[in-house]
Parts: structure tokens; sequence; C-alpha cells
């Protein structure tokens, strides 16, 4: 039996680790929140900022890793919620996992307007406040392209609201959130 997986993702600051706190913890069924940043300051020598050209390597690394542990919880059983920096350049390894494994898996966006995001930033306690960095993120996100419909403006919204409309979109039964399915 296995898992699903929610990659809940967006720029820094757009309340992804917050949200993703909520909905793992408020599942009716057993859940993990891997948050990704974990596996980022795991590196303790030889860490690049994973924003810059040169951490493409590492960045490789990391998801490699992160999606290795989204597959053993998920075959356990557990439903996983993955909180991070997931831009759709890192998803051809999580859809090889789900249709390896036959899981359901979608992929939400939250994605605040930039002045949102770099105010949220600045109430921030030693995240990233970097506004150049922060602003490329952001634009990151902004044309998702097939994934479009993936984006939710959290900008009006609360971290309770907010999970409440994630829970809301993935239970409606449209699928329009998945990116691979049984």
């Amino acid at each position: 039996m296995n898992g699903e997986v929610i990659i809940l993702t967006g720029p820094p600051a757009a309340g992804k680790t917050t949200v993703a706190g909520l909905l793992a913890t408020t599942a009716d069924v057993p859940t993990v929140h891997l948050t990704t940043d974990l596996f980022y300051r795991s590196i303790r020598a030889g860490f690049v900022l994973p924003f810059l050209p040169e951490a493409h390597r590492q960045n490789e690394v990391v998801i490699e890793a992160i999606v290795g542990t989204v597959a053993t919880f998920a075959r356990g059983g557990y439903d996983v919620v993955v909180d991070g920096i997931v831009g759709p350049w890192f998803l051809p390894p999580f859809r090889a996992l789900a249709k390896q494994d036959g899981l359901t898996m979608s992929y939400v966006v939250l994605r605040p307007s930039l002045d949102v995001t770099l105010a949220r930033a600045r109430e921030r306690v030693g995240e990233l406040k970097d506004v150049t960095a922060i602003t490329g993120l952001h634009g990151a996100f902004a044309q998702l392209g097939e994934l479009e419909s993936h984006a939710i403006d959290t900008g009006g919204l609360d971290a309770e609201q907010t999970a409440a409309e994630v829970r809301r979109l993935l239970a409606d039964g449209d699928r329009g959130y998945l990116i691979s399915g049984v």
C-alpha cells in the first residue's frame, strides 16, 4: 500500500513550510512533512547556495536524496507532504518515482505576488532575505507553462486559509493538481 505525495512549492516566503506542517499535522492518515531545506542544510562542507548556477550538480544530488526519502515513506504507506523549492525543472525524478511505484502525486504552487513575497521575507527570522535571490526565484514560478493551473494566489490568505484551500483543491475531485496518478 503506497501513500500519496503532495509537492507544495513556490518562492521563498510563500508559506510552504507553515502550510505543509498544517496539512501533515491535521491529516487523517499517517503523514510525513518532508522539508527539503533540511537536506540542503545537511551539507556541511562544500555547500553552494542552491539558487546559484554553480549549485546545479549539488541540487541534482539533493533532489535525488529527497525523491529516495519520499519513496521510502510512500512505500511504507505514509502520505508525504514535500515542502520546498521544487520547480518544474526538478519534477522528472518525482514523476519517474510516481510512475514506477504507482503513486498519486500532486503539485501545488503557492504563489503570492512579488510584493507580498518580499514583505513576508522581511518578517522572517534566520531565512533567506536577499531581495535579488527572492525576486529571481519568484520569477522562476511566474510562468509555469502546462503547470500554470497548479498555482494558487495566496497573497490574501493566511496559513490556515491557505491550508484549507489546498485541502479543498486536492479533494474536489477534478484531479487538476495531479502530475501523475493511478
